[in-house]
């Protein structure tokens, strides 16, 4: 098959990429602060200062945890049909964006703290659009105990999608396995969710080379209970890792690298996905910029090291645009970022409804991206080269200065061979209105009244909500 691809690092550049993370890990190290862990990895081979919390891992283990770690598995959904098998051989699947703090109301057009109604609603959404494959949590539950806020998000997310749910944030261990309790609900049982995991969680790490207690140890116990662990890196060019490109790349690599070497000590042959959110900093204020050339180029690049290492990956996504309303000036300045890193090997990619550098969220936006999605993704579309499709034999029979149009070679392949847009999307494109936003708008109005997702079961619900109601008992003693 025949795939567009996007290629920045040559093969000799990412061994260099490789070696380099190799050194950085066995001299300089990663700061973990968790005795736990630290004697986990000491026990496998790893150097630890005890004083420092830092541990220096050799070659020897990286080789190991990426002979440990699953080539392929399956990001399972309530619905089967909704299985996502990673790595992808074409298009990559897009999920919506998180964590948001903010809705943009449809009703007003302003913006307000987002609530577990609104996770309930935009998750609903994303659940009826075609150009969304799984969801993040996408935004965060304002209005309950913030120490139990991703069990809010999680358990609200997995009542209203049939499709895989992604968690965006976790804040320890005792927080991981009380996920874990919650996904087991719905799974059937613990030892049914590690056959099909439905959720998956993303874990950062801190650039450079650092985490967080929490998040480290909750990485731990969700490798254990079998959850797919994305271990992204934020190596922010100028900031948490060097300006050049080069060295961006390779933090990020490192702390990717470090990541699963924790995760395949700790829980062997756990799934666990390459991943990475990382950009330069603005230079003039200081900022976050992911809307450049660079964050794609960044996302490409690391998109071929995770294919080095035959990791699934999720290091695309729609640019992180910074502007705060939806419509033309959000919409159109993601396109290149979005196929340049979609096409640098990334099998995930997220974003769709996403405004405000990831502040807040919209649902007339969610429409507009699936539906821009729905057109991108082709070019990651998957052609055959053979005898059959070069067509010589057709060729000859047309012969020279002719037509093919009336061929039934043509017939029989123009619907596989050509890409058909999304005529709604064709019309916003071409015009460039902001009569896209209302029109939108309607879309997810319709939408929200019609599209009706399976329920949970009852029991399952209220047993969901003891779960929640006693970790927050337990934080307050804490």
């Amino acid at each position: 098959m025949a795939v567009g691809r996007f290629v920045f690092l040559s093969r000799d550049e990412m061994d260099l990429v490789h070696s380099q993370s190799l050194e950085c890990l066995r001299e300089i190290g990663v700061h973990i602060p968790s005795r736990p862990i630290l004697r986990t990895l000491k026990e496998a081979g790893a150097s630890v200062d005890e004083a420092k919390m830092v541990a220096r891992i050799p070659e020897g283990m990286v080789a190991d945890a990426l002979k440990r770690a699953p080539r392929s598995f399956k990001m399972c959904a309530r619905d089967p049909k909704n299985d996502l098998t990673v790595p992808v051989s074409g298009p990559p699947y897009a999920s919506t964006t998180g964590l948001g703090v903010y809705i943009r109301d449809m009703d007003t057009g302003e913006k307000r703290p987002s609530t577990r109604r609104d996770i309930a609603d935009f998750i609903r959404l994303a659940d009826a659009l075609k150009g969304v494959d799984f969801v993040w949590t996408t935004l965060t539950a304002t209005e309950v105990n913030q120490a139990s806020h991703s069990l809010h998000e999680l358990w609200t997310a997995m009542q209203n999608t049939t499709k895989h749910v992604n968690g965006v944030s976790i804040l320890s261990g005792e927080d991981a396995r009380a996920q874990v309790e919650l996904a087991s609900l719905v799974a059937g049982g613990k030892e049914e969710l590690r056959k099909r995991p439905l959720f998956s969680v993303i874990c950062c790490s801190i650039a450079p080379l650092a985490y967080e207690t929490g998040i480290v140890e909750g990485m731990v116990e969700l490798s254990k209970a079998g959850i797919p662990v994305m271990s992204m890196s934020m190596s922010l060019s100028g900031g948490s890792a060097p300006i050049t490109m080069a060295g961006t790349i390779c933090n990020a690599n490192t702390e990717n690298l470090a990541s699963l070497v924790i995760t395949q000590t700790s829980a062997p042959g756990a799934p666990h996905i390459y991943c990475s959110s990382s950009a330069p900093i603005n230079m003039r204020t200081g900022s976050i910029n992911y809307m450049t050339v660079e964050q794609s180029l960044i996302a490409a690049s690391l998109g071929q090291m995770a294919r080095r290492y035959s990791l699934p990956s999720l290091v695309g996504d729609w640019g992180v645009n910074d502007t705060p309303d939806p419509g033309v000036p959000h919409t159109f300045t993601e396109t290149m970022g979005l196929c340049l890193s979609t096409m640098g090997n990334s099998d995930l990619v997220s974003g769709i409804g996403g405004l405000d550098a990831v502040k807040g969220a919209s649902f007339d936006q969610a429409v507009i991206e699936s539906a821009l999605w729905e057109s991108v993704r082709h070019f990651m579309k998957q052609y055959t080269v053979s005898k059959e499709t070069i067509a010589l034999d057709v060729v000859r029979k047309v012969g020279h200065g002719n037509t093919f149009i009336t061929n039934p070679h043509t017939a029989r392949n123009f619907k596989s061979e050509l890409i058909f847009k999304d005529q709604k999307f064709a019309k916003w494109e071409a015009t460039m209105s902001r009569a896209m936003v209302p029109e939108a708008r309607d879309i997810a109005r319709r939408l929200l009244a019609e599209h009706k997702v399976p329920l949970i079961e009852k029991d399952a619900v209220s047993r969901g909500d003891a779960i929640i109601a006693a970790f927050e008992a337990s934080a307050r003693h804490a």
